[in-house]
């Protein structure tokens, strides 16, 4: 997610209060769930939201406000964080909880260690899930059905099989900030990549691709791009044959469909 202007260098310099904060003993994982509820709490109460972004209230009656509200309620992290980031100026009023929303999502993902890397699979595997999965995908977009209720059904599906950051991730993409689940799973994947120096690239093929093939287009992708590469492999039979390439907004066709397409093309020409 992009900032402008003052609410950029806020979000600028959170994470990095964030970095130090975990750098230390703080939890990660309770620090991501803390600052999922003071979003959500954000989100919710919007004279509360207005009070905290105000520029003309002081910063000290901010910081009472948020120990009045949160203390006793919050990790020592979160609550400092949640402190510095209403001393902080906003673009706009609605930016606060989605930054803090983005600094819980680091958290979690920070809490994944040296499994970051299934992290990033298992989101982009529920991701595929839900967008071959209709009915699954419409449930969990029902408005007449509880958070709760949602909650539940993706624990379901998830535990025992996932990471515990992957399943925190997924009841958080139920919060509505983003679009859809799949936007904000896939937003979530990028981020994790992003946070360990990755770019996502998901490759399309008819056929799975052996471990040496992969290896062999990670590294081309890697000098391209001058990035480590994170590869999502999907097998997709319209392909044919051939592969196709999804990296940010760069897209690489290298498959039969779109040389028939473009045969096509140039014979209707």
């Amino acid at each position: 997610m992009s900032f402008r202007g003052a609410s950029a260098e806020a979000y600028a310099s959170l994470t990095g209060a964030l970095s130090s904060a975990l750098a230390g003993a703080a939890n990660a994982d309770q620090v991501g769930h803390d600052l999922f509820g003071v979003a959500e709490v954000l989100r919710s109460e919007p004279g509360l939201r207005r009070v905290a972004t105000d520029v003309s209230v002081d910063r000290s009656a901010k910081s009472g406000l948020v120990r009045q509200l949160f203390s006793g309620k919050l990790s020592d992290a979160a609550l400092r964080l949640t402190e510095a980031a209403v001393g902080h100026r906003w673009t706009q009023p609605r930016d606060l909880p989605l930054v803090l929303e983005e600094l819980g999502v680091r958290a979690v993902v920070q809490s994944a260690g040296s499994d970051s890397g299934r992290l990033a699979d298992e989101l982009f595997s529920l991701s595929e899930v839900l967008g071959a999965n209709p009915e699954l995908r419409d449930a969990l977009s029902d408005p007449a059905r509880s958070t709760a209720d949602k909650r539940a059904l993706l624990r379901g599906l998830l535990e025992g099989r996932a990471l515990p950051a992957t399943v925190t991730l997924a009841e958080q993409a139920l919060s509505g900030t983003h679009r859809t689940v799949v936007v904000a799973l896939d937003t979530y994947q990028s981020l994790a990549a992003s946070i360990h120096g990755q770019k996502v690239a998901t490759v399309r093929v008819a056929q799975p691709l052996a471990p040496a093939d992969q290896e062999r287009l990670a590294a081309a992708l890697r000098r391209q791009y001058d990035r480590e590469i994170h590869l999502n492999v999907v097998v997709d039979p319209e392909v044919i044959g051939g592969i196709r390439v999804e990296i940010g907004d760069d897209v690489i066709d290298g498959t039969v469909a779109s040389k028939l397409d473009d045969a096509r093309r140039a014979l209707a020409g």
